[in-house]
């Protein structure tokens, strides 16, 4: 199984939501997020890769010309420092069963809000690439509880969406 990772947000272009308190991007998260996955996906036997940019057409061209089974972008919400929560976004059928498989697994892993599963046909990712793909927000970063938790758990965050990408991969 070929999983193409996407780490939301430029390091350097784009930092995506920031913590207003602590000052912590986006981005960072999600890299180091990515990072974390990759290792977890290659241990369990799945080809990895992963692209961090903010050209999304360039992301999603590299993920398509490599043959990904599977796409998977990684974000922190940002709102209004109140909501909180986890949620996975898809497009298609079988996004909606990978979007499932890895909400699942985060819901059942941490002390999070159960954002669902939600049908977005508007986003890039979700429809500039041929695999199946999904997007998950793992958690508010401008919310001071979630912005603990991806502090302190990023790591059974990241686990838990591995988990949900090999139950998925486990029922093809």
């Amino acid at each position: 199984m070929k999983v193409f990772i996407n780490p939301g947000h430029d390091i350097n272009l784009d930092s995506g939501a920031v913590n207003p308190v602590y000052g912590t991007r986006e981005c960072d998260v999600a890299r180091d997020a990515g990072k974390m996955l990759a290792r977890y996906l290659e241990t369990a036997g799945c080809e990895v890769r992963t692209l961090q940019d903010d050209d999304l057409g360039l992301v999603c061209s590299e993920s398509d010309s490599w043959g990904a089974d599977i796409f998977v972008s990684l974000h922190c919400n940002a709102f209004n420092t109140q909501a909180r929560g986890t949620e996975t976004l898809y497009k298609s059928f079988n996004g909606q069963r990978l979007a499932n498989d890895i909400q699942s697994q985060i819901i059942r892993s941490i002390n999070t809000v159960d954002r669902g599963v939600k049908k977005r046909d508007d986003l890039w990712v979700l429809n500039g690439t041929d695999a199946t793909a999904v997007l998950v927000e793992m958690a508010f970063i401008d919310n001071e509880d979630d912005h603990a938790m991806l502090t302190n758990d990023l790591d059974t965050i990241v686990r838990a969406i591995a988990r949900g990408i090999t139950d998925y991969t486990g029922g093809l």
